[in-house]
């Protein structure tokens, strides 16, 4: 296969897209069988980025939402990595967004229905470019787990989203990294749309000690493979992945 193709799906890395105990899907599933098409020229060019759209702090969501001054409220960490693709080289110049609750649970917008309280100085969100080896780090507060409407009394663990674009249109991604240790994790119905343990495991950064930075922020390890057989899992359906 040349450099420029991209691998089809593997449906069966991949949850259903109809899983009943994640209530939202049920609206979402296709109610027609799914077409596999070759990918076409626009599909595998562009878009282009530049490391100019990037503001100074944008990569530290600690400190790029606050006042003067101050930071945001939580435990500090460090979430790194590499963005690789479907033949496991390094992707240079890729655009990752990332948005988060703060450290008490709660998102920053109109619609939040939990009432764990705002913190003045975390706005949620940042960006980066990833570098010639497709490495990408960023600072920012370990996020907190909450609840959702799904069933009576359903948690969503610590997480944070991601959305990446890589070297072409076909290798847009937008997922979730889940925390070690985090016994909300088998319990969350999202999460367990996913029948596979392995792809699973995708989707947990493990604590990195090895570049923890002592008396500052602990690390995490996140590395995301963009389109292929071992592509990190596509968030809530498999268009794009």
């Amino acid at each position: 296969m040349s450099d420029g193709a991209l691998f089809h799906r593997d449906r069966g890395w991949h949850p259903t897209p109809l899983s009943p105990d994640y209530k939202t899907s049920v609206v979402r599933a296709p109610h027609k069988a799914l077409l596999s098409m070759n990918t076409t020229l626009s599909e595998e060019t562009g878009p282009v980025f530049g490391h100019d759209m990037l503001g100074d702090l944008d990569n530290d969501l600690t400190v790029n939402f606050a006042q003067p001054g101050e930071m945001a409220i939580g435990q500090r960490i460090i979430v790194h990595g590499r963005v690789l693709d479907q033949n496991g080289r390094g992707v240079p110049g890729a655009l990752i967004e990332v948005w988060q609750a703060n450290a008490g649970g709660r998102y920053r917008h109109a619609k939040e229905g939990y009432l764990a309280p705002l913190d003045p100085n975390f706005g949620g969100c940042g960006r980066m470019i990833t570098d010639d080896e497709g490495a990408y780090a960023f600072r920012t507060v370990k996020p907190g787990a909450y609840p959702w409407p799904n069933g009576v009394n359903d948690w969503r663990p610590a997480h944070i989203h991601f959305s990446l674009f890589g070297p072409s249109f076909g290798q847009r991604l937008i997922t979730q990294m889940y925390f070690e240790g985090d016994p909300l994790i088998p319990l969350c119905p999202i999460v367990r749309t996913i029948s596979d343990p392995d792809a699973v495991s995708q989707l947990i950064a493990p604590l990195d000690m090895a570049n923890t930075v002592p008396m500052d922020a602990r690390a995490y390890k996140f590395d995301i493979v963009l389109r292929g057989r071992r592509s990190t899992l596509f968030e809530n359906r498999k268009e794009g992945n």
